[in-house]
Parts: structure tokens; sequence; C-alpha cells
């Protein structure tokens, strides 16, 4: 299905409603979310970071977590995301995972950088090799380390995605 410009423009109107409703009630920072499938929301996120107290509760990712399970699926094909902004490198992870047939933003990452959201840093770091970053992150084996990706070679339960 098609939509015109008006349509998308409508779907992207309820994102930034939810990124609104969110500053008034400050439930965490000025993002929203919804994926939508056949004219129907599926799901529906506000950034709920420092409500709940997770950094990963993202507009977009409570959008998709909801949508996957309202459809009682992993993947979002056939879905579209509309944001109130430019998805973040977590965010754009989630996005990929899911697959969805196409994503909208309103404001871009620089826009959310001036208000003080400024993910430069993680695509910075992210660029960086593991030895250079400012988190440490070392790879630290055991006899054990390969048993998880042995064991799911082998399985004949798995669900490939």
């Amino acid at each position: 299905m098609t939509l015109t410009v008006r349509e998308h423009s409508d779907w992207m109107e309820v994102a930034i409603r939810e990124a609104v409703e969110n500053v008034r009630h400050a439930d965490g920072g000025p993002f929203g979310a919804i994926v939508v499938k056949d004219g129907k929301i599926i799901g529906t996120g506000r950034n709920r970071v420092t409500a709940l107290n997770d950094p990963t509760a993202h507009a977009e990712v409570q959008a998709i977590r909801e949508a996957c399970r309202t459809l009682n699926d992993f993947q979002l094909k056939g879905c579209t995301i509309y944001s109130s902004c430019e998805p973040c490198p977590m965010c754009i992870g989630a996005i990929y995972w899911s697959r969805p047939d196409a994503v909208y933003y309103a404001c871009t990452k620089e826009e959310a950088a001036d208000i003080g959201f400024d993910d430069q840093f993680i695509y910075e770091e992210i660029a960086l090799p593991l030895t250079q970053r400012s988190i440490p992150m070392r790879q630290l084996r055991t006899d054990q380390s390969l048993l998880p990706f042995h064991s799911w070679r082998t399985s004949t339960e798995k669900i490939e995605y």
C-alpha cells in the first residue's frame, strides 16, 4: 500500500504528539514513535529512560517492543516506523533487527544535539578499535566460550533470524 505525503505526515504528527505529551508528563525525553501496519498503529513508544531508570527505553525501542507483542512476532515486515527524531545508534540497531519496511523521522540528530541529546560520541566510539574506546571492551575466553554457539549450530529447535 503506497501512502501519500499527507498520510505519512498524519502518522508523523501522531509520533510528534507522543513526544510532546511525554514532555508534558515529565516521563522522559522529548521523543515519540509509532509503528504502523495496514493503516493501524500497532505500537506506540515514548522515551521513558528516566521514568523507568532504563537507558534502553527509547521511544523507538518501546514502540518496536509493543508492535512485536501485538504481532506476536520478532520482525516488523510490512510495518513503518514514524519517529519524532532521527534514531540514535542503539535504536538504529533495534530497527534493523526488527526489519520494518521503512522509517520516517522528523527532527535530525543535529537538532537533538542542540538541546542536549548528542549521540555523535557513540558514532565516533563505534568507529574506534576496541582498544581505543572510552569504555574498555576486552574479549575474555573460557573453556566454555563457544558452547552456546555449538549448541545453536546443532539445535533442531532453533528459530533462525
